[in-house]
Formats: C-alpha cells, sequence, structure tokens
C-alpha cells in the first residue's frame, strides 16, 4: 500500500498548482526578478563607444572570455553594467569557505548555527566588495588601452566604471537573496541560469547560420546538437544517482511488546558536490581573463602569453580546469557532508552499517564509501566540462552552450523543480490539516 507521501504526491497536478496561491506568487517573484536582471545585461556603460567596444570584443571572445560572456547573460559583450556578474560574490565565497577551515575564529563562527552563518555572510559581502573593486578598475584601465572604445579616458571614467559596476554587482547578490528568500530556487544559480539561456538562441542561430554559409557542415551540426541531448541525459542519469548505505535498527521492547528492528538506508549522492566545482573554477579562471582579456588588441608578453594559453583546447586551460573542479569536488564535498557527525548520530538512534562497529569505525567506512564515489562524480564532472571544449577546439565550433552551461542548467532546473514539488506538497498537507480541523470543530 502506498504511503500518505507517496499518494499526496500523485496527487500533484495543475489543479493543485492553481490553488497554491503562495507558490504563485514565489514564481511571480521570481521570475520578475530575473527580468529585471535581463533588463540590466542591456543598460550600457557610460562613456562607451558601442561599435569600437563589439569590434574589440570580436577579436577577444575566444576562450574564457566568452564562457564568462554566456554567465553573464551577454553583459560583457555590452559592457553593461551587470557585465561583472555574480562571479566576484562566487570568488568570494570560495575565499571565504577556505578560510574557515584554516582560521579558528571562522570555524567557530560555522558551528554557531544561524547566528554565525550570518557573520560569515556579512564577511562574503565585505569580500565580494573588495574582488569587484578590484576587477571593475582593471576593467576600466583595459578598457582605456584597448584603442577608442572610450569616447572621454580619464580618472573621470575610471571612477564612474569602477561605481557602476561594482554596484551593479551589490545589487545582483542582493537580487539573488531575495530571490532565494521570497521566490523558489537557489537566487544565485537562477541568475546565472538566466544569462545562459538567454544565450542560447543567439548561439543556435549563429551555428545555423555558419551552416548556411558553409563554414560548417551539416554533420558537425547534427552531432554538436546530437552531443547536447546526450549530455542532458547523461547529467540527469548521474545526478540522480546514489550509494545507499544499508542502516539497520535493533529490535526494541516497550512494556511487554518486542517490536521488529527497523532497516533505511543512507544516501550518498555520486557528486554530492553538484554544480558548485564548475562554478568555481570558472569563476577563478576568469582572473586572468579579466587581465587579458581587454587590453590591447595586440597582446604582447606575459598577457599576450596568457591569453593565448586561456584559449579553447588549450593544455594549460584545460589542465587549470581539471584540477580546479577535483580541488572543489572533494572541498565542497567534505563542507557539506561530515562522515564523522552521521556516524556519531547513527549511534545516538540506535542505528548501524551491518558488519561495521558503530562510532569512529562507522565514520571511517562512510568516509571510505564517500571518498570513491567523489572520485567518480569529479570524473564525471570532468568528463562533462572538458569534452566540449576537446569538439570545439577540433571542429571551431563558436558554440559556447557547452558541458559547463548544460551542467548548470540541467541541475538548476531539477533543483528548482524539487522546490515547486516540495512547495506544492505542503500546500497539500495544509489543505488537508484545515480539512481536518474543520470536521472536529464540527464534532
Amino acid at each position: 500500500m502506498a504511503s500518505a507521501a507517496e499518494q499526496l504526491a500523485s496527487n500533484l497536478n495543475f489543479k493543485a498548482f492553481a490553488k497554491a496561491d503562495e507558490l504563485k506568487k514565489r514564481i511571480w517573484f521570481t521570475l520578475g526578478a530575473l527580468v529585471v536582471y535581463r533588463l540590466g545585461t542591456y543598460i550600457p556603460l557610460p562613456g562607451i563607444d558601442p561599435v569600437a567596444l563589439s569590434q574589440a570584443f570580436g577579436q577577444a571572445q575566444q576562450g574564457i572570455i566568452g564562457i564568462f560572456n554566456v554567465f553573464a547573460g551577454g553583459a560583457v559583450s555590452r559592457m553593461a553594467i551587470f557585465a561583472l556578474g555574480i562571479m566576484p560574490y562566487i570568488s568570494a565565497s570560495i575565499i571565504i569557505q577556505l578560510l574557515t577551515t584554516v582560521v579558528p575564529k571562522l570555524e567557530a563562527l560555522k558551528k554557531e548555527g544561524e547566528q554565525g552563518r550570518k557573520t560569515i555572510n556579512q564577511y562574503t559581502r565585505y569580500g565580494t566588495v573588495l574582488l569587484a573593486l578590484v576587477q571593475a578598475y582593471g576593467i576600466s584601465v583595459g578598457l582605456e588601452s584597448a584603442g577608442n572604445i572610450v569616447t572621454d579616458p580619464g580618472w573621470f571614467f575610471r571612477f564612474t566604471t569602477v561605481v557602476t559596476l561594482v554596484g551593479g554587482t551589490m545589487f545582483l547578490m542582493w537580487l539573488g537573496e531575495q530571490i532565494t528568500s521570497r521566490g523558489v530556487g537557489n537566487g544565485i544559480s537562477l541568475i546565472i541560469f538566466a544569462g545562459i539561456i538567454a544565450n542560447m538562441p543567439a548561439a543556435l542561430a549563429g551555428m545555423l547560420e555558419l551552416g548556411r554559409q558553409g563554414a560548417l557542415s551539416t554533420p558537425i551540426i547534427l552531432g554538436v546538437l546530437v552531443m547536447a541531448v546526450v549530455v542532458i541525459a547523461f547529467i540527469v542519469f548521474v545526478e540522480r544517482a546514489q550509494r545507499r548505505l544499508l542502516i539497520q535498527y535493533p529490535r526494541r521492547q516497550v512494556g511487554n511488546r518486542m517490536f521488529q528492528g527497523d532497516s533505511s538506508h543512507l544516501p550518498l549522492k555520486l557528486n554530492t558536490s553538484g554544480v558548485i566545482p564548475p562554478i568555481f573554477a570558472s569563476s577563478l579562471l576568469v582572473i586572468p581573463a579579466t587581465l587579458t582579456g581587454f587590453g590591447a588588441v595586440e597582446a604582447t608578453g606575459v598577457m599576450g602569453t596568457i591569453q593565448t594559453l586561456f584559449g579553447h583546447g588549450r593544455p594549460l586551460y584545460m589542465i587549470t580546469y581539471a584540477a580546479l573542479i577535483i580541488f572543489f569536488a572533494f572541498f565542497y564535498t567534505a563542507i557539506v557532508f561530515n562522515p564523522a557527525d552521521t556516524a556519531d548520530n547513527l549511534k545516538k538512534h540506535g542505528g548501524y552499517i551491518p558488519g561495521i562497529r558503530p562510532g569512529e569505525r562507522t565514520a571511517q567506512y562512510i568516509d571510505y564509501v564517500l571518498t570513491r564515489i567523489t572520485v567518480l562524480g569529479a570524473a564525471y564532472l570532468i568528463v562533462i566540462c572538458l569534452l566540449p571544449e576537446f569538439l570545439i577546439s577540433a571542429t571551431a565550433v563558436p558554440f559556447y552552450f557547452g558541458g559547463t552551461s548544460l551542467l548548470i542548467v540541467v541541475s538548476v532546473t531539477m533543483d528548482t523543480v524539487a522546490q515547486v514539488q516540495g512547495h506544492l506538497l505542503a500546500h497539500q498537507y495544509e489543505g488537508l490539516v484545515k480539512k481536518a480541523k474543520l470536521k472536529g470543530s464540527r464534532r
């Protein structure tokens, strides 16, 4: 017989959605916030010549600059007020999370619960401002040195550019927090998701136009589309994959009755870190791109070498990207899942893994299993994120909706749909509770 939760889940339909007023308000708020974000990507910085910027960006869009432009929803190519996007916030989050493992004060704040989390979030905001200041100033200097992009170069232009770009990043950070608290889904992830989706039609149209002109053959275009479908199916399969550890609970005696011990399982996701490693790796790779992407058109010396090495298919770019993905896959998994705490909770509730002694041995076993599946998860992320890079390098397809973008889109979609289902399920429970109270009052 199906459980009550399964029965409620089977009854989730459009009729139930129409009655969920709170959920509809959250969805409309999320859509409205994303519309505001998209409008901001079309508001250019003051003092920029759009024609000269378009020509300069056409020569600098290869490599990580093009990917960063996709994540920013095209704001980089238009040099809009949201050109920095949300990447400074992500970079600051990386730094703060790294510091929590080595700085005792931050580690103590992390263990204080909600109040400590608020303090750490405040430190992250301060770090976002500092990183955005550095990157905004670098972009302003780079724009001035890139030819005739700036109509009136000077300190006033640099000041207005820094204030505008930093203000845009802070507004996006606030907007993401509002979506998380008052909307549906994770606000930061949805902002990146919206930027990627917005560029998808233009990327497809550009690829088809190259095919019409004869620059790309029909088999290559079909191969790219088929690869995208296969990658999406593979991502969905792996993101739902779990390694389940059997948990056994002993028999209990209540009064004169003996209750049989229950069994359950501890689900360990194959990709515990989710989409965080590719996003973190991309945000760090943006740093050299910021320094080189909007410099002089003919970059020379060290800057020119860096700009060359970080192109699609370049060995240094591939190796650095893969190494960062592996590092953040293990690092973020260690943050979100603590085997010692899990083993202690099982021991307190009388649960144990068959054949494993409760306590420290259980923690060691969980850590052993988690390490092995994290290796598989990191390998999966590397394949998904780097396979399109090899194909782009081999076929010269200017199609930036690659593996990282597909991973973000599919993962964010799955997470948002799961939250929508959770709100619908909660609405169903609230309806049952209200009906039960009405019947009780009649009696």
